[in-house]
């Protein structure tokens, strides 16, 4: 479903709904990755002291990240926002955004929660951090 979705198979696509990562030959992570736009919730994400035009479709995002189980804990999530930085740039994108979240010390974080990544992993990729709109999110972002 994921390979059909993405368009998988397909490396010259211009659009996608995402990446797939595989280790030895199996299917074990995936990413979105495509302009802001497509993601209409994206617009609740409090927009303090950012002066950009909400609609901007140059500007993509990479919202979401999930690793099978079994395939979890070996940086898959780390090469999947490395290469939606490939990929959005050379589809021309003007910058691409993430919005992780930032656990609490010492608490457990909600199942499912995770999937939008991890600060570390932005960074990892070149990201940096343009705002906190809450204590827990963070929107970290690359320009090209």
């Amino acid at each position: 479903m994921l390979r059909e979705q993405t368009d998988c198979g397909h490396p010259g696509s211009a659009t996608t709904s995402g990446l797939v990562a595989y280790l030895d030959g199996e299917p074990a992570g995936w990413c979105n990755v495509e302009p802001r736009t497509a993601y209409p919730y994206l617009r609740s994400v409090p927009w303090r002291k950012r002066k950009e035009d909400r609609s901007d479709a140059s500007i993509w995002a990479v919202p979401c990240f999930i690793t099978r189980s079994g395939f979890r804990r070996r940086g898959l999530s780390y090469a999947l926002a490395r290469a939606a930085v490939d990929f959005a740039r050379e589809r021309g994108a003007r910058a691409l955004e993430g919005y992780p979240m930032i656990p609490e010390r010492g608490k457990d974080v909600p199942w499912g929660e995770l999937n939008v990544g991890h600060v570390s992993i932005f960074t990892a990729a070149g990201f940096a951090e343009v705002s906190r709109p809450t204590l827990r999110r963070a929107v970290m972002r690359i320009d090209f």
